[in-house]
């Protein structure tokens, strides 16, 4: 078994989601997600688009609130999709920073978490 290489906690959270690619809208449930990513349920009516570019619209609890992501498809299983993200606005990064913080009960996994995000690519 080789060891888990991901530099980033997935958090386990079940929220209501919606893939969005040009005119197509797919709801989802959203399974995981990361400072890097999110894993979504595949939709029933799912059929993989020729483009990978997605948008993905994450419903938290207070219905005005949402995490929005600009992501790519990384991989297609039987029953969940895989999505990295590729852009994140400021208030959505700001909701999605809190509920990691909350989940891994850290601040200091949380700051190191946040500075390899910012080391990415170099």
């Amino acid at each position: 078994m080789q060891p888990d290489r991901r530099h980033f906690h997935r958090i386990v959270f079940d929220a209501p989601c919606e893939l969005h690619q040009r005119d197509q809208v797919w709801s989802s449930t959203l399974q995981d997600i990361s400072l890097k990513g999110v894993l979504v349920a595949r939709p029933e009516n799912w059929t993989p688009p020729e483009d990978d570019s997605f948008e993905v619209v994450i419903h938290l609890n207070d219905l005005d609130s949402a995490i929005v992501m600009a992501v790519t498809l990384r991989h297609v299983e039987d029953d969940r999709l895989g999505f990295r993200c590729q852009y994140i606005d400021l208030d959505s990064a700001t909701h999605l920073k809190r509920l990691v913080e909350l989940n891994l009960g850290d601040p200091a996994l949380l700051d190191r978490e946040l500075r390899h995000l910012g080391h990415e690519g170099d």
